[in-house]
């Protein structure tokens, strides 16, 4: 379905680019880029550049054409296979892979690969999704689960909404934390002044996360986070709520504190009941070569 915006400039003077991906839902700056590119994004009824610096009372018109529909397709690109049987696929996704296509994602995503080096994958979520049972974002790195059919699906998904899979996070967060581990419980919805981010806000869902101390350094500490529920962002939400954001994240805390790309947050743990046998299944994963390159670092210093 195509979707058509209005906005009126105010005092910003941002960049027309910039200024529109901080308005619009779910759209990144490449893609209003392209979007300007087309044409299909107007300042006072002309065709405009990204850089053009918006002006009090500029009338910006965005068009926004239906989505192609995407189809994922099978790509021979490595990926560690942690476990595989009939019904189940543990896979340690590494940071900076994007798990399912989209758009502006339409290839060298976790789905992609796993077309490839999968034989089945359940129908549960569609073409686009095949076999995703949660996800983690692009930049964090770690464990997934993924099932080969429908009744595996079922099952797994309903162990995440019963809270029954554990779920174990390793990051580095800025700031010394002094108490040993904690809770919190914020609800977590949408940013209302950003619509890429999210935010604890009064009327958002149920939000936990427990943590605990492993290490401290003189500017970050070291934590394992423990994930009650499973909300969009919610680690990182939480700990820039708690004034420690994760070091590395361009979204909810400085930039480029420390060598890497994107935040330094890892799924280390993943544990379930096995959707055919019930036996109670656990696997961990060491954090990547970079966070123990960084981690090194921090402690010499």
């Amino acid at each position: 379905m195509e979707e058509q915006y209005s906005f009126t400039g105010g005092q910003s003077n941002d960049r027309l680019d910039k200024y529109l991906a901080e308005k619009l839902p779910e759209a990144s700056r490449s893609q209003i880029q392209g979007l300007i590119k087309e044409g299909s994004i107007t300042v006072n009824d002309q065709p405009s550049k990204a850089n053009y610096k918006i002006q009090p009372g500029d009338e910006i018109e965005v068009f926004i054409p239906a989505p192609v529909e995407i189809n994922a397709q099978p790509e021979n690109i490595d990926i560690e296979i942690v476990y595989e049987d009939q019904d189940v696929v543990v896979v340690n996704k590494p940071q900076g892979m994007v798990v399912h296509p989209s758009i502006g994602h339409s290839s060298g995503t976790l789905v992609n690969a796993l077309l490839y080096h999968v034989k089945d994958l359940s129908g549960i979520n569609g073409k686009i999704r095949p076999g995703i049972v949660h996800r983690i974002d692009k930049d964090t790195s770690g464990l997934l689960m993924v099932a080969k059919n429908d009744q595996a699906h079922e099952k797994l998904s309903a162990q995440l909404k019963d809270k029954k899979a554990q779920r174990e996070y390793v990051a580095l967060v800025h700031g010394t934390i002094h108490h040993e581990k904690g809770t919190i419980d914020a609800p977590i919805g949408r940013d209302t002044s950003n619509r890429k981010r999210y935010a604890v806000v009064d009327n958002g869902k149920p939000s936990v996360t427990h943590f605990e101390v492993i290490e401290r350094f003189e500017k970050f500490t070291l934590v394992r986070l423990i994930l009650e529920t499973g909300r969009t962002h919610q680690i990182r939400v939480h700990m820039h709520y708690i004034e420690h954001p994760m070091a590395g994240d361009p979204l909810y805390g400085p930039r480029k504190t420390l060598k890497g790309n994107g935040q330094f947050l890892h799924a280390e743990t993943l544990g379930f009941t096995h959707p055919t046998t019930g036996k109670e299944m656990h696997f961990s994963t060491p954090i990547p070569e970079i966070f123990e390159e960084n981690l090194d670092i921090l402690r010499k210093q």
